[in-house]
């Protein structure tokens, strides 16, 4: 039952990562648009973030990317202790290795989470800048 569990908690993630990515890319657009007609120092201001927006982004592309790895991972081990009670040999090895795969992936998930979160305080400006 724990691996159903740890599907839905990465299920919870996921969506909160393309949350994230979506507003990035929402916030992003309208910068491009300007640029295009910005004066030069504001073009330089506009530049620089859209270059923390393309950081963000690729941190949180990578999120997701280890954490559908990881929930393919964990959906093979839900699999395999199925399988388990049909088979006529030991699956423990395989589940074990597929699970500490499956935690390795989350884990780097939730530091490339981390740091994107880390980029965006930093970027943060609050009142005239």
């Amino acid at each position: 039952v724990g691996p159903v569990f740890l599907l839905s908690g990465i299920g919870v993630f996921l969506n909160v990562l393309t949350s994230r990515l979506a507003r990035v890319v929402d916030r992003a657009r309208p910068m491009e648009e300007r640029l295009k007609v910005a004066a030069a120092d504001e073009a330089i201001d506009l530049r620089e973030r859209l270059r923390v927006m393309s950081r963000r982004a690729r941190h949180i592309n990578r999120a997701i990317t280890l954490s559908t790895l990881a929930a393919l991972a964990v959906s093979l081990v839900v699999v395999l202790l199925f399988s388990a009670t049909f088979a006529h040999f030991s699956l423990a090895v395989p589940v074990s290795l597929l699970f500490v795969g499956a935690m390795l992936l989350l884990v780097g998930a939730l530091l490339s989470f981390l740091v994107e979160i880390r980029i965006a305080i930093d970027a943060l400006r609050i009142g005239p800048g």
